[in-house]
């Protein structure tokens, strides 16, 4: 096997804490308070057992607005992984911290995407191991739910407008502009929206559960 197949590659996993009234504040008219940040909750402990379950490189779960949150806690403990706290600044400086943090290549994911797999990371990394500069998963709304760098690229992150459904057109042209080799890898859909938890409760009922 070659050394490039056995290269690590970080994921660094983007969660806000599940305070009630703070996390998933589109979903409160259709779930309450409560029950948004209980799903906020699930959501990101998913997403930590996929990072860790895919084995690609050291796992961070950068959190926000802070650290203390006993669920942050627990992922450390349970899961052996990395808590770091989201700097300030917009989306796009929060992923480049993390992205220049990881020291090497990385996945940079969010927890909004349950139907992200161990299997889709393992692509993603080894897109990279092969020679890509970056790796990137669309969402259906028109932003991405996953990224992918062999090394820090501020400028696709910088100045954007983020939640928007011009996210993944504006990173293709910022990515072709930078002359970076790219791979895309097929279309993801996350949860942010009410019109969205019907797919949920097909995909994962369990995590509406309470």
């Amino acid at each position: 096997m070659s050394r490039a197949n056995l290269e690590p590659v970080a994921v660094a996993i983007l969660a806000k804490a599940p305070v009630a009234g703070l996390a998933k504040t589109r979903l409160i008219p259709a779930l309450g308070a409560e029950s948004a940040a209980a799903l906020q909750a699930r959501l990101t402990a998913r997403a930590v057992a996929t990072a860790c379950a895919a084995h690609c490189g050291a796992v961070t779960l950068w959190a926000t607005p802070d650290a203390n949150h006993p669920l942050f806690h627990e992922m450390a403990v349970r899961c052996a992984i990395a808590i770091a706290v989201q700097p300030d600044g917009d989306l796009g400086a929060r992923m480049h911290a993390a992205c220049a943090a990881a020291g090497g290549p990385v996945l940079i994911i969010g927890t909004d995407c349950p139907a992200l797999a161990t299997d889709h990371l393992r692509e993603a990394a080894q897109a990279l191991r092969d020679g890509h500069d970056a790796v990137v998963i669309p969402a259906e709304d028109g932003g991405y739910v996953l990224i992918g760098l062999r090394r820090p690229a501020p400028a696709l992150f910088s100045d954007m407008i983020w939640s928007t459904s011009e996210v993944m057109g504006e990173t293709r042209r910022r990515i072709a502009a930078l002359g970076l080799a790219r791979q895309e890898l097929p279309p993801l859909w996350d949860v942010d929206r009410p019109q969205d938890l019907p797919r949920l409760r097909m995909l994962a009922p369990e995590l509406l559960i309470g």
